[in-house]
C-alpha cells in the first residue's frame, strides 16, 4: 500500500521532526503516551488487551513455529510480540468471503471482534505499489455486498478504503474519478452498516501526508463520514501516538465530533527522520507501537489497532517483496525495535 510521505513536512503544529533515524517525534503529551507502550524489545508483549480477535494462523504465527523448529528460539520468542496480538485481516482477490468467514468464525468462537480492511476501490493507489482494485463501479458494489454479507451477524470493525479519500485531496487520483469515488464510499458505508454488529471507519490518511486536517473535511463529508462510526488514521504509517491524537482531535471537530481509530502497528519509534523520497516504504529502524486495545482512555479514540500487519511489506523498496507480502526479516526488526516500557 502506498503511504504518501514523499515530502516529509515539519508538521510544526503537531510534532517536531528532524531527530536521528530511529527516534520518534513527540509532543509533550506524546512522549508520555509513547512511554507507556508495553513490553521489552524481546519476548512476548503479554496477552492482548481488549476484545479483538487474534489469528492463530497468521504469517507471524507460522514463522514463530518454523523458527522454533529450526532452533532460532530467540528470534521466535521476539516474533511472539507480533503473533500474539490482534491484527487486521485484508481480504485478497475478487472474492473477500473466504477470508472474512475465517476471521469472523474465529472471532465469534472466542467472543471477540474481527478487524477487517476493505481495500478494493477502483483505481486504487493511483497505479503505485498497491495498484489494482475493482474494475468498475458495479464490480465494486458487488464486492462490497459480498464483503458485508460474509460478516453476517458477527461483530466486526471495518476500516474502509485506506488512501481513497487522501488520494483525492492530494490530486493523485485523477479528477474524473472523484465523484464516482465519493458515491462508492458513501454506498459502501451504508451497505456495511446494514450488518447489525459492524462499525465502519472511513480512512483519512496520516498527519505526515495531508498536513492540514481541514483539507479532508469536505471530502470526508462527501464520502459519507456522517453515516460511518468515524475515521481511521495512520494506516501503514509511522506517526507517533501523540501526533496522531492531536491531528485526530482537530479533524474530528470539523466533521461533527466523529470518533477515530489509529494504527500503531509500526510507530513505536516514530517516522523516519528527514525529507526522504521513500520514508513511507519499508523504512529501516522502525519498531512496534502500542499494542491493540479498545480501552484507550480517550473519549474520541475508539481503538488503537494494528491495521497494517507488522512484517507485511510496503512494496518492492529497500529489498522488500511485493506490497502485502510477508517479510520475516523486517518483522523481526520491528519486534526487536519495539518501544520498551
Amino acid at each position: 500500500m502506498h503511504r504518501l510521505l514523499r515530502t516529509f513536512t515539519a508538521l510544526a503544529t503537531f510534532a517536531a521532526l528532524g531527530l536521528p533515524a530511529g527516534c520518534s517525534s513527540e509532543s509533550a503529551s506524546g512522549a508520555k503516551e509513547e512511554a507507556t507502550v508495553r513490553g521489552a524489545a524481546t519476548g512476548s508483549a503479554g496477552p492482548p488487551e481488549g476484545t479483538f480477535w487474534v489469528d492463530p494462523d497468521s504469517p507471524a504465527a507460522r514463522q514463530v513455529e518454523q523458527w522454533r523448529q529450526q532452533g532460532r528460539t530467540r528470534d521466535a520468542e521476539a516474533l511472539r510480540r507480533i503473533s500474539e496480538q490482534p491484527m487486521a485481516v485484508w481480504p485478497a482477490g475478487d472474492d473477500p468471503a473466504p477470508d472474512i468467514a475465517q476471521a469472523t468464525r474465529g472471532a465469534v468462537k472466542e467472543n471477540r471482534t474481527a478487524v477487517l480492511v476493505a481495500y478494493n476501490i477502483p483505481h486504487r493507489d493511483c497505479g503505485q505499489h498497491s495498484a489494482g482494485g475493482a474494475g468498475s463501479a458495479d464490480q465494486y458494489r458487488s464486492w462490497v455486498d459480498t464483503f458485508a454479507g460474509a460478516i453476517g451477524d458477527a461483530p466486526a470493525l471495518v476500516v474502509l478504503e485506506p488512501d481513497a479519500v487522501p488520494h483525492i485531496v492530494d490530486g493523485c487520483t485523477p479528477a474524473e474519478y472523484h465523484e464516482d469515488r465519493y458515491q462508492l464510499l458513501s454506498e459502501a458505508i451504508q451497505r456495511l452498516k446494514r450488518q447489525p454488529k459492524v462499525k465502519v471507519y472511513l480512512d483519512a490518511g496520516n498527519p505526515g501526508w495531508i498536513s492540514e486536517p481541514g483539507k479532508l473535511t469536505e471530502p470526508l463529508r462527501k464520502a459519507g463520514v456522517a453515516q460511518a462510526d468515524g475515521f481511521s488514521l495512520n494506516v501503514s504509517n509511522f506517526q507517533s501516538d501523540g501526533t496522531i491524537k492531536a491531528y485526530g482531535r482537530t479533524l474530528s471537530a470539523t466533521v461533527g465530533g466523529k470518533h477515530f481509530v489509529m494504527d500503531t502497528s509500526r510507530n513505536g519509534r516514530g517516522p523516519l527522520a528527514g525529507d526522504r523520497q521513500d520514508a513511507w516504504c519499508n523504512p529501516p529502524g522502525r519498531g512496534l507501537g502500542t499494542p491493540p486495545t479498545d480501552r484507550t482512555g480517550d473519549p474520541l479514540v475508539d481503538a488503537v489497532l494494528w491495521i497494517k500487519r507488522p512484517g507485511d511489506s510496503d512494496g518492492p523498496c529497500r529489498g522488500g517483496p511485493a506490497a502485502g507480502q510477508w517479510w520475516p526479516d523486517y518483522a523481526l526488526g520491528l519486534a526487536r525495535n519495539a518501544k520498551a516500557a
